[in-house]
């Protein structure tokens, strides 16, 4: 950026000539993609990927090159939420900024790896950029109530207010300043500023009252989404209740669809909970149609007592484990051929096949477990199941031990029947 900036008659070639600015809104990112063109001496053509097409690319373009051409003076073609441009959108940036036409620079609060086309992501330089920090919005406060260009020190403000506009604003300077102007514009017009009026102070009640939801950074359709989902499942998986409900509000108070926040947490009743605790998948399941019956906002009482359930139930994942092993023998072509005992002999003609010859009705057998193969002998002995020691698996775990003594017995007695015995 600082190569960018300098004077084009001083810029060195290897500056970069398409930057992608990726961060949260409110971050600085048209204001520095201004700061390049104006330091530098380039001319700044600014577009909407929300207002403009093809034609408003092209057109832009053509004029840069033209300037260039005609007066060698260089363009910064800024254009804001990027993401939102289709293929042929950015393929019409392409040659320009092949050919250095223009110093491109565009700027999206969605992950460009995900919202930005390969051939010009690959010829672009990404800058991530973070929310600022606490203090930098302090600064900015400070700075805009000063200014002569901003309130001119014509009010003034605790220092718990400054508090609570950060607090609200999320890291983003837009809003801290939006907070702000409106928390001013709350206490006095400006006929009576200039009649030279007591300067009235700004309060935590003030900003409050100006602003009364904190802004929730969470775009149903960017990374914060997944990363919100992700620490969301990850707190349950974690047993840790209080951070399952703060991540619950977020995406509650942002606005999320209950259903998918449902669906979510009966697929961590599966794979976080499982056989520890097979009973919290009900719970889930019962939170899920209630949530599609109910609605909101009486939803988020029972989306917080199945995602409770989960955070605090004994946890197994050897079900997710279990099933993924076996898919895994399934896909390498493990897979081998189904026992005849075992198959179907619905006619006199596959019984003289020998299906279904000799199967043992575990019924009929102590413990309802009876010793013979179920698995195709390629795949004889395997386990994919192994339950841990938590919970409802405590007892499974033993009982199950028991069992695959059994199944693995020889027939001693030709019968197999091998005296009586409990599961």
């Amino acid at each position: 950026m600082r190569r960018l900036a300098n004077p084009a008659s001083k810029g060195s070639l290897t500056a970069p000539s398409s930057i992608i600015l990726f961060g949260p809104p409110g971050v600085g990112k048209t204001t520095l993609a201004y700061i390049v063109a104006k330091q530098s001496g380039r001319v700044f053509e600014e577009l909407s990927a929300v207002t403009s097409g093809v034609k408003d690319v092209r057109d832009v373009l053509k004029r840069a090159h033209e300037r260039l051409v005609s007066e060698g003076k260089e363009t910064v073609l800024f254009i804001d939420e990027v993401h939102r441009f289709s293929k042929s959108q950015q393929d019409a940036l392409l040659p320009s900024v092949e050919n250095r036409d223009v110093t491109f620079i565009a700027a999206t609060t969605e992950n460009p790896s995900f919202s930005v086309i390969k051939p010009l992501l690959s010829r672009s330089v990404v800058v991530k950029l973070e929310s600022l920090e606490p203090d930098d919005l302090k600064t900015l406060i400070n700075r805009a109530i000063a200014s002569e260009h901003g309130l001119d020190n014509e009010i003034r403000i605790t220092d718990e207010a400054v508090d609570e506009i950060i607090r609200m604003a999320g890291g983003d300077a837009r809003k801290t300043l939006t907070i702000l102007e409106a928390a001013a514009g709350a206490l006095t017009g400006d006929k009576e500023r200039k009649k030279g009026a007591k300067r009235p102070i700004i309060t935590p009640d003030v900003v409050s009252k100006v602003m009364d939801v904190a802004t929730v950074r969470y775009d149903k359709d960017g990374d914060d989404h997944y990363d919100v989902i992700s620490a969301f499942i990850k707190s349950m998986r974690g047993s840790d209740p209080d951070a399952t409900m703060h991540y619950l509000a977020r995406m509650l108070r942002a606005g999320e669809d209950p259903r998918f926040i449902a669906r979510r947490i009966m697929i961590a009743a599966s794979e976080e909970v499982g056989m520890a605790a097979p009973q919290v998948l009900q719970v889930t399941v019962a939170a899920a149609q209630a949530v599609a019956m109910i609605g909101m906002p009486e939803a988020r009482i029972i989306l917080a007592e199945a995602a409770l359930a989960v955070a605090t139930a004994p946890k197994s994942n050897a079900s997710y484990n279990a099933i993924n092993a076996a898919l895994a023998d399934v896909d390498a072509g493990l897979i081998g051929q189904v026992p005849l005992h075992l198959r179907n002999a619905p006619t006199a003609l596959m019984k003289s096949w020998g299906n279904h010859e000799g199967y043992r009705y575990a019924h009929d057998w102590p413990g309802a477990v009876a010793p013979q193969q179920y698995m195709p002998d390629e795949l004889q002995g395997r386990e994919y199941y192994h339950p841990n020691d938590r919970g409802y698996e405590h007892e499974v775990k033993p009982r199950l031990e028991r069992i695959r003594k059994i199944l693995h017995e020889e027939d001693d007695n030709g019968d197999g029947r091998s005296g009586q015995r409990n599961a």
